[in-house]
């Protein structure tokens, strides 16, 4: 059998164990004598251990080993947590996550042995108890070991001498006589620390079969497979190698505990085979004679083998009708099939959208059950759009986890005191979404650890905490979601970033004298900007914000930043809930249809012509007191105008964050609910004002347009 059938399992269960193991540990450096935790991570790394060895990744199992270890005498009281120690063991999960990643790219752990790391982890804990080195501590266990050995084999624990062989197994020891190939027995015994013992016994199998072949096991490889045995099982094996051969390539197999066998005469086989045939014959009489009053005490005695079965680590099957334990109602879905799920239910609305152009037309306006029909299909199509879209939606904190452990880390390389405080992290997004925001967070939180916050020295000296807070909020907002990276730092100095900006040449004197604060701000998001007087490896070569503006833009979402020189900044990123399927107005532009998102419209106003002003030769609207520019987008969209104009224009408010802008359309089609079609790379399409198209009841392609370029 195959063990690469178990890797996925295993690479999503180190996933959580890394993650859980890298959140305890950060407990643990402020909770030193927190026993909860302490017992979690030792768990935790137990676990890790067992898996690793299951699947044959010994550099990985040893690292874990040594982890155990560590956390074994902590549990126990023999060292303490010190700040060295929670460093060298985060480096120790940096190390399994390169094993991890390794094993994901080419189902192998590489080379790396980790020496250095397992030395340093030795080196804690030979300093922590004072004693003598680990290895030297266990060595009284092999005198032990040796001991059970011997004493199983004395004690008689050659347990496939118990197996009953049927007719066609007895028929195969008769050939392997006949051809004077070697017969063996064995038992083999399983560490009762082995997480998949049932993917340990296969590999024993596969070892064998490459120099011979498995007559018979006992429990059967269904049974094995389903892991209804319990940490030992037993084989008759037909080979041409020596015996000794065979228990080798068995006790290659990591975490078999020994194995106990021997060569067999197929004499002594076939003759225990015959008085096995002969008992059931010779029992019938007794067991006929036997009163209900004599079977009553033997069934009773025998209840309590299931507790047994189970203390001893066996996975007896349950009774009928007995309770059975809750388990975590969830499925791993591979995202593939999402998206295959998601383009039937795109065709489907794009089915729905055709038949209700089809009703509307007057076509079949007189016939009720064709509209009841539509009427039934656009309820179906709107609950499989929601119901597939909670399936997609996945909370953020998948992403924000690892946030904590960054932080900590910066805090020792930048040499500042600084804390991060998250909320909102149930808050949830489209998956495709959240995939893609991992590394724009990342930037901006390295951004306020570096920029944003000041050293300790002059925190202390404006009267501020010595200790720096940056603040990761996420919430939902309409349609879209917003998330904040907040910090209380020295906050943007726009008169310093104007200067870089004219050194620099990206623009003159001038220029500058003219600019907003907003706009010199949105100058750090040019690429290869950065106002850092020292490169280093954490920042100050101008990649970051220039990558979070067009990753973030690329899904349809923008980013703002809010600014106070000396109280701290804060940037928000809103995004969209989805990128599949949205809810769009529907309007015509010179003869055209267009889509635009009901999350950017704030409201649509019916406006006189002479309610338009000029502000610096630019149009404008005085709405309730606001002043909003007007976009004409037969101008932006190169469209002809009309030759006959009314006095009174159709104006869609667009909004993204605090800013508004004025749409000018000709016509209202009304609310509909629209398939994105991506533009594709076939057609060049340089404005980014169009985000895409969706196909229209009647076949048509009507373009979408992104109000936040238009803004």
């Amino acid at each position: 059998m195959d063990v690469n059938q178990y890797l996925e399992i295993f690479l999503d269960e180190t996933n959580e164990h890394l993650q859980s193991l890298s959140d305890q540990l950060m407990i643990l450096e402020n909770e030193p004598e927190n026993a909860d935790t302490i017992n979690e991570i030792f768990r935790a790394a137990h676990s890790l251990k067992g898996m690793a060895g299951t699947m044959g990744y010994k550099r990985m199992q040893a690292l874990t080993h040594d982890m155990e270890n560590v956390f074994s005498e902590i549990r126990n009281g023999k060292m303490k947590v010190t700040s060295n120690l929670v460093d060298v063991l985060f480096q120790t999960l940096d190390a399994l996550e390169e094993y991890k990643n390794t094993i994901q790219e080419t189902q192998d752990e590489g080379t790396n042995d980790n020496a250095a790391l397992i030395q340093a982890l030795q080196k804690c804990l030979d300093e922590g108890t004072g004693a003598a080195p680990a290895a030297a501590a266990s060595t009284p266990e092999a005198p032990k070991a040796a001991e059970d050995k011997a004493g199983d084999g004395e004690n008689g624990e050659k347990k496939w001498k118990n197996i009953t062989l049927q007719e066609h197994e007895v028929n195969a020891i008769k050939e392997a006589e006949e051809k004077g190939i070697n017969i063996y027995g064995c038992t083999v015994f399983i560490q009762e620390s082995c997480i998949l013992k049932a993917a340990r016994a296969f590999l024993v199998f596969k070892a064998v079969e490459e120099l011979g072949e498995i007559i018979i096991s006992e429990p059967s490889t269904q049974d094995i497979e389903d892991e209804k045995f319990d940490f030992d099982f037993s084989l008759y094996i037909v080979s041409e190698e020596a015996y000794d051969k065979v228990e080798a390539a068995i006790m290659s197999v990591s975490e078999i505990d020994r194995v106990i066998g021997e060569k067999v005469e197929p004499a002594e086989i076939l003759s225990k085979a015959a008085s096995d045939e002969a008992k059931p014959a010779e029992a019938e009489q007794p067991a006929k004679a036997e009163t209900p009053a004599e079977t009553a005490p033997a069934a009773a005695g025998t209840a309590p083998a299931a507790p047994a079965a189970q203390q001893s680590g066996g996975n007896a099957p349950a009774k009928k009708g007995a309770n059975k334990p809750v388990v975590n109602r969830t499925v791993r879905v591979d995202i593939e099939k999402l998206d295959v799920l998601m383009n039937l239910v795109s065709e489907l609305i794009i089915a729905k959208n055709s038949l209700v152009s089809y009703s509307s037309g007057g076509q079949a306006g007189n016939n009720s059950n064709f509209n009841e029909q539509i009427e039934y299909l656009e309820s179906v199509t709107t609950n499989l759009h929601e119901s597939v879209m909670k399936v997609r939606m996945v909370p953020i904190e998948s992403i924000t986890t690892k946030f904590p452990r960054m932080i900590r880390d910066l805090s020792k390389k930048l040499n500042k005191k600084m804390e991060l405080y998250m909320s909102g992290e149930d808050t949830e997004l489209d998956r495709t979404v959240v995939d893609e925001i991992g590394d724009p967070l990342m930037h901006m939180l390295r951004n306020s650890a570096d920029h944003g916050l000041e050293s300790t020295e002059e925190r202390i000296a404006r009267g501020k905490n010595p200790t720096g807070s940056i603040y990761l909020d996420a919430y939902q907002d309409g349609n879209n979601v917003v998330i904040e990276v907040k910090d209380d730092g020295n906050g943007i100095d726009v008169e310093a970033v104007k200067k870089k900006a004219i050194d620099r040449g990206t623009i003159t004197a001038e220029q500058g004298e003219n600019m907003s604060s907003k706009e010199i701000i949105d100058l750090l998001f040019l690429p290869s900007f950065s106002t850092a007087k020292v490169v280093s490896d954490v920042s100050g070569r101008g990649v970051g914000l220039d990558v979070v503006k067009s990753k973030i833009e690329s899904l349809g979402g923008d980013v703002s930043v809010k600014t106070k020189l000396g109280e701290g900044s804060t940037f928000s990123i809103r995004l969209p809930l989805t990128l599949a399927i949205i809810q769009a107005l529907m309007v015509i532009v010179g003869g055209e249809t267009y889509a635009i998102s009901l999350g950017s419209i704030d409201t649509i106003e019916d406006i006189s012509e002479e309610d338009v002003k000029f502000v610096e030769a630019k149009e404008v609207i005085n709405l309730r007191g606001n002043v909003i520019p007007i976009v004409r987008l037969h101008e932006v969209l190169g469209l002809e105008v009309p030759e006959e104009q009314s006095d009174r224009m159709i104006v869609v408010i667009v909004k993204k964050g605090d800013q508004f802008a004025g749409l000018v359309v000709d016509e209202l089609i009304g609310q509909q609910e629209i398939v994105i079609k991506s533009l594709g790379k076939y057609i060049n399409c340089t404005s980014r004002m169009i985000s895409g198209a969706t196909i229209l009841g009647d076949g048509e392609v009507a373009l979408i347009i992104d109000a936040n370029c238009l803004i």
